[in-house]
Protein backbone atom coordinates (compact mmCIF):
# COMPACT_ATOMS: atom_id res chain seq x y z
CA UNK A 1 0.00 0.00 0.00
CA UNK A 2 1.13 3.38 -1.03
CA UNK A 3 1.88 6.35 1.77
CA UNK A 4 -1.20 8.35 -0.50
CA UNK A 5 -3.55 4.84 0.08
CA UNK A 6 -2.84 4.59 4.09
CA UNK A 7 -3.58 8.21 4.23
CA UNK A 8 -7.09 7.46 2.15
CA UNK A 9 -7.68 4.67 4.09
CA UNK A 10 -7.41 6.30 7.11
CA UNK A 11 -9.72 9.53 6.08
CA UNK A 12 -11.91 7.55 4.55
CA UNK A 13 -12.68 4.58 7.47
CA UNK A 14 -16.62 5.07 8.05
CA UNK A 15 -15.39 3.50 12.11
CA UNK A 16 -12.81 5.39 13.87
CA UNK A 17 -12.59 5.66 17.69
CA UNK A 18 -14.37 7.87 19.76
CA UNK A 19 -11.23 8.97 21.49
CA UNK A 20 -9.44 10.27 17.60
CA UNK A 21 -13.13 11.80 17.13
CA UNK A 22 -13.22 13.52 20.71
CA UNK A 23 -9.73 14.77 19.83
CA UNK A 24 -10.48 15.72 16.29
CA UNK A 25 -7.72 13.77 14.95
CA UNK A 26 -6.73 13.41 11.54
CA UNK A 27 -4.28 11.57 9.90
CA UNK A 28 -2.36 14.04 7.52
CA UNK A 29 0.55 12.29 6.26
CA UNK A 30 2.57 8.93 6.20
CA UNK A 31 5.84 8.05 5.10
CA UNK A 32 6.31 4.66 5.79
CA UNK A 33 9.42 3.61 4.63
CA UNK A 34 10.92 6.43 7.75
CA UNK A 35 7.86 5.36 9.68
CA UNK A 36 6.86 8.68 10.16
CA UNK A 37 3.25 9.38 10.49
CA UNK A 38 1.52 13.46 10.99
CA UNK A 39 -1.57 14.42 12.26
CA UNK A 40 -3.98 17.00 12.73
CA UNK A 41 -6.07 17.70 15.68
CA UNK A 42 -8.36 20.63 17.32
CA UNK A 43 -7.95 21.80 20.66
CA UNK A 44 -11.75 22.37 21.47
CA UNK A 45 -12.97 25.06 24.47
CA UNK A 46 -14.10 22.51 26.64
CA UNK A 47 -10.17 20.59 26.89
CA UNK A 48 -9.24 24.43 28.52
CA UNK A 49 -8.20 25.02 31.83
CA UNK A 50 -9.12 28.24 33.66
CA UNK A 51 -6.05 29.75 32.30
CA UNK A 52 -7.63 29.43 28.65
CA UNK A 53 -4.98 26.86 27.76
CA UNK A 54 -5.51 23.39 27.20
CA UNK A 55 -4.79 21.22 29.94
CA UNK A 56 -1.94 18.55 29.91
CA UNK A 57 -4.35 15.45 30.12
CA UNK A 58 -5.74 16.46 26.51
CA UNK A 59 -2.32 17.16 24.97
CA UNK A 60 -1.30 13.91 26.53
CA UNK A 61 -3.84 12.39 25.09
CA UNK A 62 -2.87 13.86 21.64
CA UNK A 63 0.12 12.71 21.93
CA UNK A 64 -0.67 9.13 23.07
CA UNK A 65 -3.35 8.71 19.96
CA UNK A 66 -0.78 10.04 17.47
CA UNK A 67 1.77 7.35 18.80
CA UNK A 68 -0.42 4.37 18.64
CA UNK A 69 -2.12 5.54 15.39
CA UNK A 70 1.27 5.59 14.19
CA UNK A 71 2.22 1.94 15.09
CA UNK A 72 -1.27 0.74 13.89
CA UNK A 73 -0.12 1.76 10.29
CA UNK A 74 4.08 0.79 10.68
CA UNK A 75 2.43 -2.89 11.25
CA UNK A 76 0.36 -1.85 7.92
CA UNK A 77 -3.20 -2.23 9.64
CA UNK A 78 -2.17 -5.86 11.49
CA UNK A 79 -1.49 -4.88 15.22
CA UNK A 80 -2.74 -2.74 17.86
CA UNK A 81 0.12 -1.33 20.36
CA UNK A 82 -1.34 -0.05 23.87
CA UNK A 83 0.92 2.18 25.48
CA UNK A 84 3.33 0.64 28.53
CA UNK A 85 4.71 3.98 29.49
CA UNK A 86 5.19 7.63 28.08
CA UNK A 87 6.71 10.29 29.10
CA UNK A 88 6.42 14.01 28.05
CA UNK A 89 7.46 17.22 28.29
CA UNK A 90 5.53 20.51 28.19
CA UNK A 91 7.64 23.34 26.26
CA UNK A 92 4.58 25.73 25.95
CA UNK A 93 0.79 26.51 26.40
CA UNK A 94 -0.95 25.32 23.57
CA UNK A 95 -4.89 27.09 23.23
CA UNK A 96 -8.04 26.51 21.44
CA UNK A 97 -7.63 26.44 18.08
CA UNK A 98 -5.60 23.53 15.64
CA UNK A 99 -2.41 21.92 15.90
CA UNK A 100 -0.23 19.53 14.67
CA UNK A 101 1.77 16.38 15.60
CA UNK A 102 4.47 14.19 14.14
CA UNK A 103 5.09 10.73 15.38
CA UNK A 104 7.96 8.27 14.68
CA UNK A 105 9.25 4.74 15.25
CA UNK A 106 12.48 4.68 17.00
CA UNK A 107 12.59 0.62 16.38
CA UNK A 108 10.03 -1.91 16.43
CA UNK A 109 11.52 -4.96 18.21
CA UNK A 110 9.41 -8.41 18.84
CA UNK A 111 8.00 -7.42 21.83
CA UNK A 112 8.06 -3.96 21.88
CA UNK A 113 7.96 -0.40 20.20
CA UNK A 114 9.56 2.58 21.34
CA UNK A 115 8.17 5.04 19.55
CA UNK A 116 8.19 9.27 19.85
CA UNK A 117 6.09 12.24 19.05
CA UNK A 118 5.81 15.98 19.00
CA UNK A 119 2.99 18.29 19.03
CA UNK A 120 2.77 21.59 17.50
CA UNK A 121 0.94 24.93 18.05
CA UNK A 122 -0.56 26.59 14.47
CA UNK A 123 2.42 28.93 14.17
CA UNK A 124 4.88 25.65 14.43
CA UNK A 125 5.99 26.09 17.55
CA UNK A 126 6.89 23.19 19.60
CA UNK A 127 3.89 22.21 22.23
CA UNK A 128 5.27 19.11 24.03
CA UNK A 129 7.33 15.96 23.41
CA UNK A 130 6.40 12.60 24.03
CA UNK A 131 8.18 8.81 23.71
CA UNK A 132 6.27 5.62 24.62
CA UNK A 133 7.39 2.03 24.94
CA UNK A 134 4.63 0.05 23.07
CA UNK A 135 3.72 -3.42 23.43
CA UNK A 136 2.43 -4.41 19.78
CA UNK A 137 -0.20 -7.19 19.50
CA UNK A 138 -1.83 -8.94 16.32
CA UNK A 139 -5.64 -7.71 16.45
CA UNK A 140 -8.65 -7.92 14.40
CA UNK A 141 -8.82 -5.77 11.10
CA UNK A 142 -11.09 -2.91 11.15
Amino acid sequence: MTDAEMVARFQNAKKRPPCSETLGMKLTGVDQANMISRFSFEARAEFANPSGAIQGGFIAAMLDEAMGTAAIIASNVTMNAPTLEMKISFLRPLFVGSATAEAKILKWGKSTCFIEAELFDPDGKLVAKASATQAPKLFKRF
